[in-house]
């Protein structure tokens, strides 16, 4: 596996999507109130004199203090990591983790895309569509290896589209490739599995319950986690090889986790191609 560069050897590539306030792409959207300079005067000020002291905005440098934001925001928004235990309370009868209980050491490796932008929209890619997709790229997968699945959904982000148009992974697909060592999956779309729709639809034909979010509750059968709105896949100069950090916030005893994938990618070899 390459080694891991730092950022003086390489080209960052930033494979994350973040906070926006009200965005139609996420169907709990942030909530975010922003504070300008003159406001964070008045707050800080409030602050001070609610501890006794004379405090007035007027007092800050050109009556201007901090600027910050409050914000109103589930973990699963942006590009955010699933733990474990957002799939069930056990995986395979052991208690699930929680996002701060997940090695740092599954979050960092030596990356490969495959590429399902090919699949119609609420399509569930299969163990073969895995392995044709390996065998396009000639490549074996590696313990400790992290998977990612390019939909091309992120050209969406923004639309209400984002939420339906993309396939999913299906649960035999999901434990696949967990039997082959790894522990973490991304995805450039909205969800792991299929759209809400394909999987209502799906169930109501059928009535089958395995046809409700199947990819997620294969976690309580195998221990993975995934990463969910990834963006940029498409900017990767290649497609295996391809090392990259994801370290998820910690939030205590929480299912999932805010990310921000990079890519290192070497100026020497950055253009190479699998």
């Amino acid at each position: 596996m390459r080694d891991l560069l730092t950022a003086d050897d390489a080209t960052l590539i930033d494979l994350s999507i973040g906070l926006e306030d009200g965005v139609a792409s996420e169907p709990t959207p942030p909530k975010i109130d922003a504070f300008d300079h003159e406001a964070g005067a008045e707050r800080l000020a409030e602050n001070l004199r609610a501890q006794g002291y004379d405090v007035d905005a007027e007092d800050f440098p050109d009556g201007m203090g901090l600027a910050w934001e409050d914000l109103e925001v589930i973990p699963h928004a942006g590009t955010h990591m699933d733990a474990p235990w957002h799939y069930g309370p056990e995986v395979d009868g052991e208690p699930a983790k929680t996002i701060e209980e997940i090695p740092l050491e599954w979050c960092r490796g030596s990356a490969v895309v495959l590429d399902f932008r090919w699949m119609e929209a609420g399509a569930e890619i299969s163990v073969a569509d895995l392995e044709d997709a390996l065998d396009d790229l000639n490549h074996e997968l590696s313990p400790g290896e992290i998977v990612l699945i390019q939909t091309g959904a992120d050209e969406l982000w923004g639309q209400p589209e984002y939420l339906t148009e993309f396939p999913g992974m299906s649960a035999e697909g999901t434990k696949y490739l967990v039997e082959q060592g790894v522990t973490v999956i991304g995805t450039d779309a909205y969800g792991f599995d299929k759209p809400f729709a394909a999987m209502g639809e799906r169930y109501v034909e059928s009535g089958d319950e395995d046809e409700l979010w199947p990819a997620h509750f294969a976690g309580r059968e195998v221990e993975y986690c995934q990463i969910e709105k990834m963006a940029n896949l498409d900017a990767l100069p290649r497609k295996t090889d391809v090392p990259i950090v994801a370290f998820p916030i910690t939030i205590e005893n929480a299912s999932g986790g805010w990310v921000r994938p990079v890519a290192f990618i070497d100026d020497e070899t950055g253009g190479e191609t699998a």
